[in-house]
């Protein structure tokens, strides 16, 4: 894949000098262009060798163009907090909005690259991750992100030349750490396993270009002419057409779904719910401040029928636990600025660090149930999001995290009694508007949305559990004693 020639492409300085003023001027009013339009943002991704020039050219673009309108982020090691999340958390964190320009030193490439030329991955490790790029890089083209990826290249001659060179200029040595030296003696070793990572991960949302970086001038007007070619297409043609998926399964043959089948007839009495509240809520207390816990998180998710009593039982739930280590958060329509980002997005930031509880009022699910049924989002995006919202909950399982995923179903009868009652008791009114009443209209269209959603995101990591909240008293019971059950597994 990569060239071995010791010098590159050379390009005269009076030429240089041309080309670089034609291409800053054009670069300068793409990037305004992209500012009005705001329909999608840019990620630039910068790997490759030590000592080839990334960290110029990084600083060229920003002299190129206006900087005010640039987010660079460098990724070293991870922090205590980043360790503590799923691996990809700090990226997710880094991504920029629609209109502007994201550029990534070291992205999500770069861990299971080093990894594996440090044995501590093997090549099935390394396939797997370069996989789970690919899978993760196709979700943000989707969403419409211009990716583009540059590979800058030396030969091994070239990059000892480099390292060198840097290293006996008083004005550049601060750029050559120990660790580029080291690297250096793994040149081959990384050079097979680079190459192996590249050619997985570089697809059509995707493709690395690998610039040759012995000439400066030619890796400055390599890469601004690249970003240039790719923005002003973008911004002529619009988002990409999406890909269309696979059909979603035909409705069960004799007209029952998992909703229809839920025995609603399970009650308990309040003597015995009391008595029960008191074991399972001491019982999580005890698992909440357990030392194997402090090594996990959990991540519970409520999702149901209107007025089924999530709020209510998540009540129950954080009664239990100390205020200090826990979250709820409540998810409503996107607001500004999440709307800017992908729609996992605004998930992914607020996940809990180790021996902490983050509690969903409503989750990503949101996708695949309102935004499918009402029409707020495209066919072809609800159907992807199946799989990335498997993805990212095998991502969260792999980092430690305890997920417990609840839907509350209640019939349609008990549904249109608790709504008259909210609406007869002062204190209730403000649970009940106008939409729960227009999304009652829709029952049979969330039924079959929600069977779906069952069907396809209930996984062995992250099961489904359907919850009849017909009787609130049991269903609280039940909803801690699956969720302590659940935590007791994983530990």
């Amino acid at each position: 894949m990569f060239e071995s020639a010791e010098i590159g492409h050379s390009v005269p300085k009076p030429e240089f000098l041309a080309r670089e003023a034609v291409l800053r001027e054009a670069l300068l009013k793409a990037q305004y262009d992209l500012l009005a339009n705001k329909t999608f943002p840019v990620i630039i991704i910068i790997g490759g060798v030590d000592g080839a020039g990334k960290s110029e050219t990084v600083n060229i673009l920003n002299a190129w163009m206006d900087p005010r309108h640039i987010h660079t982020v460098a990724f070293g090691d991870m922090s205590d907090e980043e360790r503590e999340r799923p691996r990809m958390w700090r990226y997710w964190r880094a991504l920029p909005p629609k209109g502007r320009i994201g550029i990534l030193f070291g992205a999500w490439h770069t861990d299971p690259i080093i990894a594996r030329v440090m044995e501590r991955t093997n090549d099935g490790d390394l396939t797997r991750s370069m996989d789970q790029i690919v899978r993760f890089e196709q979700m943000l083209a989707d969403e419409g992100a211009l990716i583009l990826k540059f590979w800058f290249h030396l030969s091994k001659k070239a990059q000892r030349k480099r390292l060198k060179a840097l290293e006996s200029d008083p004005r550049t040595t601060w750029r050559v750490a120990d660790t580029d030296w080291e690297r250096f003696k793994l040149y081959d070793k990384f050079r097979g396993v680079c190459e192996s990572a590249l050619r997985i991960t570089s697809t059509e949302a995707a493709p690395w270009t690998v610039v040759e970086g012995t000439d400066a001038n030619y890796r400055y007007l390599t890469v601004g002419q690249s970003i240039l070619d790719a923005l002003a297409k973008r911004l002529a043609d619009g988002k990409p057409a999406p890909r269309r998926p696979a059909a979603l399964p035909e409705p069960a043959i004799d007209g029952r779904t998992i909703l229809q089948s839920i025995d609603f007839s399970k009650t308990l009495s309040h003597r015995k719910y009391q008595t029960a509240l008191e074991k399972w809520q001491g019982r999580l207390n005890e698992l909440s401040r357990s030392k194997k816990f402090r090594r996990r998180s959990a991540i519970v998710v409520f999702e149901g029928s209107d007025a089924a009593g999530k709020g209510s039982t998540i009540r129950r739930i954080t009664g239990a636990l100390d205020a200090r280590f826990y979250r709820v958060i409540p998810v409503a329509a996107p607001g500004e600025e999440e709307r800017q980002q992908p729609y996992l997005w605004r998930f992914w930031r607020n996940l809990a660090r180790n021996g902490r509880t983050t509690i969903f009022d409503r989750s990503w699910y949101g996708r695949v149930l309102v935004e499918r049924v009402e029409g707020f989002c495209a066919e072809d995006d609800w159907m992807r999001a199946y799989h990335e919202i498997n993805d990212f909950e095998k991502e969260l399982v792999d980092a430690g995290a305890i997920v417990t995923k609840f839907w509350m179903t209640i019939t349609k009868e008990e549904q249109l009694k608790r709504f008259k009652l909210r609406e007869d008791t002062p204190f209730k009114r403000f649970k009940i508007t106008e939409e729960d009443w227009r999304n009652r209209d829709r029952w049979d269209d969330y039924e079959r949305a929600v069977c779906d959603m069952v069907e396809r995101t209930s996984v062995k990591e992250a099961p489904w559990v359907v919850m009849p909240a017909q009787d609130k008293h049991w269903t609280r019971i039940e909803v801690l004693k699956t969720l302590c059950r659940r935590i007791e597994s994983a530990l």
